[in-house]
């Protein structure tokens, strides 16, 4: 007979996903005291659609793979989130960052509702032709969701400008004409947007000086660690360190590197691109990724997947700010455990909310047919940024909660209150 020896935070922390992002929108909705039929209404998906779908291979063989594409409410405005291919994409991570997005575009006042989608699939065993197969594919199965006026994807984990090229370019296809605005993320040449590919980790940085400020220190004077060195850690490490920060330690798929005098992120983004990541990169001591984020550090910038932050390792972390740069790094449990440590945490979906935010910016510029500059992004991005984040420090203060209850108590308000304002059809 097996012995248990689990916690019962760590049985806690079994859940799902998805049941992890309603129990943080249930303990919100009770502080807020909201109305129990808006309870109903906002904790489930509108849309749940899952495709399975054939993909030719370069060797002419066949093979089948599921995605799939969730609404969670599009009560605000269209439908709006990324596109992820990974292989742990399955629907109750989909739905739950769906829900997530519609609490990020609130919470920051952009126009629009949740949405997620993703692949099954690891793309590192594809070949760019079978890669370009797959998204048209998927485009093509999820086309009757998608749309500028109705959902509009972006790149996510493992997808990039190429993709959303693709995908746009399917879509266009299908209409007989180019339709810029069905996708963000794009190509500068295919109407992306100045600005967009640094959004998300830009955005971090920005909350991370806004916290900061909160807090009396200094931010050229903080020692900072990320984890994740992909498209939104490789850039908050850059641009906190051009802030003048010391990044001490950073991971990528490889493991975890840590250099106590600093790391020249500038050429390990060099390295990481030559070589495909951070493996064998010389100039740093390798460690786990445990050891990670139990580093001595100012700042803390989990930049990965979710659920990295959890009961079984939340009372290492040395940190005294957390700034969320990834979906749903810190589980409840591990909440808790930084509340009572008194860790400061901007929660994700504000502090990675940059990306929505100069997708929103991508996305009026198409409709527009009108480029905005690199100086302009990035000025309204701090600016609503910002605002953001005073909101949800006001609201966490009038309501005594954290940081994260807080933006989810201003989010929520704003979704339901326009649900009541259309009313229930028919």
């Amino acid at each position: 007979m097996s012995i248990e020896t689990k916690t019962p935070a760590e049985r806690m922390e079994e859940r799902s996903l998805f049941q992890m992002v309603v129990e943080q929108f249930g303990d919100a909705a009770e502080r807020m005291g909201l109305d129990e039929n808006m309870r109903r209404l906002l904790s489930v998906c509108q849309r749940q659609y899952t495709v399975n779908f054939p993909v030719q291979m370069d060797d002419g063989s066949i093979r089948m793979f599921e995605g799939h594409r969730v609404q969670h409410n599009i009560g605000r405005g269209p439908a709006k989130g990324g596109i992820r291919y990974h292989p742990q994409v399955n629907l109750d991570e989909v739905k739950a960052l769906a829900m997530w997005m519609t609490w990020k575009c609130a919470v920051v006042g952009i126009p629009f509702g949740g949405a997620k989608g993703g692949v099954t699939v690891d793309p590192k065993g594809l070949s760019i032709h079978e890669l370009e197969n797959l998204t048209r594919r998927f485009t093509a199965e999820i086309g009757v969701l998608i749309g500028p006026h109705k959902d509009i994807p972006a790149p996510d984990v493992n997808t990039n400008a190429q993709v959303m090229a693709w995908m746009m370019d399917t879509y266009s296809m299908q209409m007989g004409y180019s339709v810029p605005g069905v996708v963000t993320g794009k190509p500068l040449n295919l109407g992306g947007s100045e600005g967009r590919v640094e959004a998300t980790g830009r955005g971090a940085v920005f909350m991370a000086a806004a916290a900061c400020k909160v807090l009396g220190l200094n931010l050229p004077d903080q020692r900072v660690v990320v984890q994740g060195f992909g498209n939104v850690g490789s850039v908050a490490s850059k641009l906190i360190a051009e802030a003048g920060a010391t990044v001490v330690g950073v991971s990528d798929v490889s493991g975890g590197y840590y250099n106590p005098k600093g790391l020249d992120i500038a050429a390990m983004i060099r390295y990481s691109r030559s070589n495909g990541s951070l493996e064998d990169y010389p100039e740093a001591q390798r460690i786990s990724n445990d050891e990670l984020l139990a580093l001595p550090c100012d700042i803390l910038i989990p930049a990965a997947l979710e659920g990295q932050l959890t009961a079984a390792n939340a009372d290492a972390v040395r940190a005294k700010l957390i700034v969320e740069g990834a979906n749903g790094p810190t589980t409840p449990e591990a909440d808790k455990i930084f509340e009572g440590k008194g860790i400061y945490l901007v929660p994700d979906i504000l502090a990675n909310a940059g990306g929505v935010t100069v997708s929103y910016f991508e996305w009026v510029q198409a409709l527009q047919a009108f480029a905005w500059t690199e100086q302009e992004v990035n000025s309204r991005l701090r600016y609503i940024m910002d605002k953001a984040f005073a909101a949800t420090v006001a609201s966490a203060e009038r309501h005594n909660v954290s940081l994260r209850t807080g933006a989810l108590i201003t989010a929520i308000a704003l979704v339901a209150d326009a649900a009541t304002v259309r009313g229930i059809y028919p």
